[in-house]
């Protein structure tokens, strides 16, 4: 059997949003699975040395701009954010908490996170947010607040960026397929290609 592909995103990275709603039936066409596995940028910039868009001179400037070129381009709905970027460590660690329990429940989870915070302008940051947008999907808002801190559940996700600074992933999105990587919205077409036909 295939691998899957696997998907790496910071859930307060706006390029991750885009491509999380592509992702699965791009993956899908060509007959494979996806490894949602969300991360936090902000350890890895203390490594690269990168700084958030908005605090970059001018790149932040075009990419507000493009960000919402981009969402009509997609189809998707999204709106400037209020508050941008924020910590992603509640939504983090409450995904990792569902995986282990109902991979495919942490996958909408996933989703409705997303949608909470680059749709409605919710801080997902907040573990009280983030654990509302669990209790919306009938999961128990209680257990959610108690994952987020959670020694066992810290360390999976001190586990999962480590591990993905290993394998080299410095943005989101980072994609990773059969060990080639592709980083950015804008290669899902170039990953499709490698999925339809192997390496060029």
């Amino acid at each position: 059997m295939s691998q899957p592909v696997d998907f790496y995103f910071d859930f307060s990275s706006p390029y991750g949003y885009f491509a999380a709603a592509r992702i699965d039936a791009l993956a899908a066409r060509h007959g494979r699975n996806t490894n949602w596995r969300p991360i936090l940028l902000g350890a890895v910039f203390k490594i690269t040395g990168q700084r958030p868009l908005p605090a970059i001179p001018m790149k932040g400037s075009y990419a507000a701009h493009d960000l919402t070129r981009s969402a009509r381009w997609f189809g998707l709905p999204f709106r400037m954010l209020g508050k941008f970027p924020v910590a992603a460590v509640a939504p983090c660690r409450a995904y990792y908490w569902l995986l282990d329990r109902d991979p495919a429940a942490a996958k909408t989870l996933a989703q409705a996170l997303f949608r909470a915070y680059f749709v409605e302008d919710r801080d997902i940051s907040s573990a009280e947010i983030t654990a509302n947008v669990a209790a919306k999907l009938g999961h128990d808002r209680e257990a959610v607040l108690q994952a987020v801190n959670d020694p066992a559940v810290k360390e999976r996700l001190k586990a999962e960026v480590d591990g993905a600074i290993e394998r080299g992933v410095f943005g989101s999105p980072y994609i990773i397929v059969d060990g080639e990587p592709f980083w950015g919205s804008d290669r899902l077409d170039q990953v499709e290609q490698w999925l339809a036909r192997g390496k060029w």
